[in-house]
Order: C-alpha cells, then structure tokens, then sequence
C-alpha cells in the first residue's frame, strides 16, 4: 500500500523509489501472472554466503550499539530486501501448494 511519499513495508517505511521500494511495487502488481517455473525460481533464491556474512557482521554491531549512519542504511537494505523475498516466496508457496499439478511440472 502506498502512503503519501512514503511506501509501507511491514513495519518499516521506505522512501518511493528506493530500490526495495520499486521492486515491492513490481511484486504486488497483480498484472501479471506468476507461473509454476518461476514459483519455483523464487523459492529457491536466498542471499548469498557473502551477503548472509554481512547481515551477521551487521546485526552483531547493531546489537552492541557501534553501527555507523552508513553500516544502518546498509543492513536496512538487506532488511528490506529480506522482507521482500519472503513475501515473493510466500506467493511462490501458496501458488504451488493451490495447484497441485503446478508442483510436478
């Protein structure tokens, strides 16, 4: 949903055309239809190692207090970016799981 200049994302805020911003909106349009091949795409991604490495170095900081302005936008990104995976994921899930004959194709 879209409020004023700012997009709603669970229950963080982002600014409209942020990256996470534009592809939450790509997501939820429902002009277009989400095939079985690409459910299945979407369930498999995840971030990579380096990436997992990073959110952790982050949250670690986060906890103790020293995360800088910067190191803050950087691990909210993947906070949004993680949000946003889940929920295609959820689609992907739920699509799979209605249509029985999409999970064997």
């Amino acid at each position: 949903m879209i409020k004023g200049e700012n997009w709603e994302l669970s229950s963080q805020v982002v600014t409209p055309n942020t990256e996470a911003a534009i592809l939450a909106r790509i997501i939820q349009s429902e002009e277009r239809e989400l095939t079985p091949e690409v459910a299945r795409y979407l369930g498999s991604m995840k971030l990579p190692a380096r990436d997992e490495e990073r959110v952790q170095e982050l949250s670690a900081k986060a906890r103790s207090g020293s995360l800088t302005d910067s190191e803050t936008q950087e691990l909210d990104s993947y906070l949004h970016i993680g949000i946003l995976l889940g929920v295609m994921q959820s689609k992907a899930r739920r699509l799979l799981q209605s249509e029985p004959d999409f999970a064997h194709q």
